[in-house]
């Protein structure tokens, strides 16, 4: 079995992996680096999720890249619009040249004697493949790609129709002129339910308890007028900016004066529905804005789809599936043709990685979390994973210019290993992902956790990221250096080339 050796290695092509690949590629030209992708074509969750009316629940002015400008009129972008703009990316800057398809990663062995990472990978039909690297830069997702979540659904073999997840939707689901159920009351459910209503015959919602649902322009006004006036470059970081800031506003006023959020949202879910919709059994959530992810619809499509009566929601739980449908516990039945359960994701960290140091297994749900990035005792180990609360991107080009910052400082210095050191004593924690939603509820115990104060603590902040991850010094006292015996007597490696110029 060959092995390749290298100075990074990244897992996975999706947006972070892309991300990562760019700031490698420009702030660490010195270092040899390639990327190991599970499936045969980049993308991440934008490859792999096929069902109708699939997109961002993030404007595409902070979901793209601050080196790649994001140019439709769409804010709010599909699917296979993102999809393009993340292959032409790739293609643009030659990131896609660097992309070994076809390999799933199932071990990481960190030995302190190599100060390397042995990195197992198996392609499709079980064929072997090795890599060895300096430094492992996980880049995944923190999702299961082979399935979804779906409850239990008692009666299930008798239903006569179709019951599919949407991460398994395919070509030939068909729906035209059916009576659709979507389970679920998420972002999925709310992007699902319009797009299926073109063409369904009927299409029902039924949740157990509603979500928070904000209407929002598809098309930015404020780019659209910033690209007439500006440099395309220029409009671009600016709506960006602006997006940022308003998003971070948003989300402070809802923590901070949750009642006063309540009533606005609710204000705005009323005058969309009309005064006589029971706004308060379909659409006052039970929790507060912002203790679980804002749902987006775009031109208010959501609201119109409801309005039309081309769909409609129902508030109660499943109690059998039946021949013709769902029986609720209230006793009432919907029928249906086709079942779509939009009930969530399963969470897997590092896609599912054995890692041991030294041959001990790593327990991440043991460790804590280094600024959100690395993990305590764990050696040349970066997580790229974004915002619960924003984009996922600007959190991932956050760590990936932080990883490519001490990848520089560690050739500066001569040093072969870095790790975070856990604070000594007991040290009061919480979940790393700090959201009340039944996905992260159901794997919390087996994700790293966050310690009370910095740099412990994984903020849900861009504005305080900039700083705490993309600016403070990395001798810091908790990041730990080592020079292995061999190389401790040599003279420290100069340094390496100044980054070039990017945006």
């Amino acid at each position: 079995m060959q092995e390749e050796r290298l100075d990074v290695l990244v897992v996975g092509a999706g947006i972070s992996g892309i991300a990562a690949g760019y700031h490698l590629q420009t702030e660490c030209p010195q270092l040899s680096w390639a990327i190991v992708e599970r499936r045969e074509s980049l993308g991440g969750t934008w490859d792999l999720f096929r069902y109708p009316g699939i997109r961002s629940d993030s404007d595409m002015h902070t979901l793209g890249f601050r080196f790649r400008p994001w140019r439709d009129a769409k804010a709010i972008a599909d699917g296979p619009a993102i999809l393009a703009y993340l292959r032409d990316a790739a293609h643009e800057y030659g990131i896609d040249q660097r992309i070994r398809y076809g390999l799933e990663v199932t071990r990481a062995a960190w030995s302190s004697a190599t100060a390397r990472w042995t990195v197992e990978a198996r392609r499709a039909g079980g064929e072997p493949a090795r890599f060895t690297c300096r430094f492992l830069f996980m880049c995944s997702g923190y999702y299961d790609y082979d399935a979804g979540y779906t409850p239990e659904l008692p009666g299930r073999e008798r239903f006569r129709g179709r019951i599919v997840h949407p991460q398994q939707w395919t070509d030939d689901v068909d729906y035209a002129g059916k009576r659709v159920i979507v389970i679920g009351s998420g972002a999925t459910a709310v992007t699902l339910v319009p797009a299926l209503a073109e063409r369904a015959a009927h299409v029902t919602m039924l949740q157990r308890s509603p979500t928070w649902i904000v209407g929002a322009p598809a098309a930015d006004p404020i780019s659209h007028l910033a690209r007439r006036v500006l440099p395309e470059r220029l409009a671009y970081d600016v709506t960006r900016w602006k997006n940022i800031l308003f998003a971070a506003a948003l989300f402070q006023f809802c923590r901070r004066w949750p009642a006063r959020a309540r009533a606005l949202l609710l204000r705005h879910v009323r005058e969309s529905l009309g005064p006589d919709y029971d706004v308060a059994t379909h659409f006052t959530p039970r929790y507060d804005p912002w203790q679980q992810r804002l749902c987006l619809a775009p031109d208010g499509d959501f609201w119109a789809t409801i309005k039309s009566g081309r769909a409609s929601v129902v508030t109660d739980h499943v109690a059998e599936l039946t021949e013709r449908g769902i029986r609720l516990r209230s006793g009432a039945e919907l029928e249906a043709d086709l079942i779509v359960t939009a009930t969530g994701l399963v969470l897997k960290l590092l896609g599912g990685v054995q890692l041991t140091v030294d041959d001990r297994r790593v327990e991440l749900g043991k460790s804590l979390t280094y600024k959100g990035v690395m993990f305590t005792d764990v050696p040349n180990l970066a997580l790229a994973i974004g915002y619960t609360n924003a984009s996922w991107t600007l959190k991932c080009e956050l760590t990936a210019e932080w990883v490519c910052r001490l990848l520089n400082h560690m050739a500066a210095h001569a040093y072969d290993e870095c790790r975070p050191r856990r604070p000594e004593g007991d040290v009061a924690t919480a979940p790393m992902l700090d959201f009340t939603s039944s996905y992260v509820l159901r794997a919390v115990d087996a994700f790293p956790k966050q310690g009370p104060r910095p740099p412990w603590q994984a903020f849900q902040n861009y504005l305080r990221d900039v700083w705490t991850v993309g600016w403070s010094r990395l001798e810091d006292g908790v990041l730990q250096f080592r020079r292995r015996p061999a190389a401790a007597t040599k003279a420290a490696a100069p340094a390496p080339p100044a980054p070039r110029e990017h945006a």
